[in-house]
């Protein structure tokens, strides 16, 4: 990877901000998940459907916003509303996209950011859910953009915040989530992510310069790797411009170009 031109967070931000659809409605969180929405919006989905939990529905954001409570996340939108009316939405299956981070995550795509170690003595103690337990549960496709590491990608989580696969096969579906939605791409420094018809992680694709060795060695469980890899497309000149000069040129998310 050639990180004199382009960071692993800006690559990361680019690959998920290339999944997002036009005509399609994404729920948005703080950090690249925003920054990923509005790259998608500036390029090849100017109708991007933005939604953010504090009630902001349809913005054009003209700088980022340092939280989903910024003011900006209403400028110019459709609809000025609330959180109870964006999470309702939700459950009605209006959101084609999801976008959520995470602390750890196992093979099924269930996500912890509550507790790491036991509940009742944790050794850290972290946000919670906020939404991201009805952006897992409820919206068709749920993209997780996270680091990858052993203590990240692990056999079971120690809290299950957000309701991937659960157990795989129909276990999700048997408790009552719909069917349709779900984790659908997990984003890492090393690689992107799908799941399988059991609903096992298996990887798309590595990005330049990850082998599929550097894979394996940072995942406590076992990832399924089919016979043919895609490599990941690096970032246009474009998408850099618009990342470090438009959307975060003060380097909030993306960072400082040294």
């Amino acid at each position: 990877m050639n990180d004199r031109r382009y960071s692993t967070t800006e690559l990361m931000a680019s690959v998920a901000s290339r999944i997002l659809e036009d005509k399609k409605s994404v729920f948005v969180g703080t950090g690249l998940p925003m920054i990923a929405a509005l790259l998608a919006q500036r390029l090849h989905a100017p109708n991007l459907l933005i939604v953010f939990e504090s009630g902001g529905i349809g913005p054009q954001i003209p700088t980022l916003p340092i939280s989903v409570g910024d003011s900006r996340t209403f400028h110019r939108a459709v609809m000025a509303t609330t959180m109870d009316y964006v999470m309702s939405l939700g459950q009605m299956g209006y959101y084609d996209f999801g976008f959520l981070g995470a602390a750890q995550i196992d093979k099924y795509g269930n996500i912890n950011t509550t507790v790491i170690g036991d509940w009742e003595k944790p050794k850290v103690r972290l946000p919670g859910s906020g939404g991201g337990n009805d952006v897992g549960s409820f919206c068709r496709k749920t993209i997780i953009i996270m680091r990858q590491d052993k203590k990240r990608f692990v056999e079971e989580v120690d809290f299950v915040t957000t309701p991937g696969y659960l157990k795989g096969g129909e276990s999700r579906y048997k408790a009552g989530l719909p069917r349709g939605s779900g984790p659908y791409r997990v984003i890492t420094q090393l690689g992107v992510y799908g799941f399988n018809s059991n609903g096992e992680m298996t990887l798309v694709s590595t990005h330049p310069g990850v082998s599929i060795d550097d894979v394996i060695e940072n995942s406590e469980f076992e990832i399924s790797i089919p016979k043919k890899v895609e490599s990941t497309a690096e970032p246009t000149e474009e998408e850099l411009r618009l990342l470090r000069e438009e959307i975060d040129p003060a380097g909030i998310v993306i960072g400082k170009r040294k």
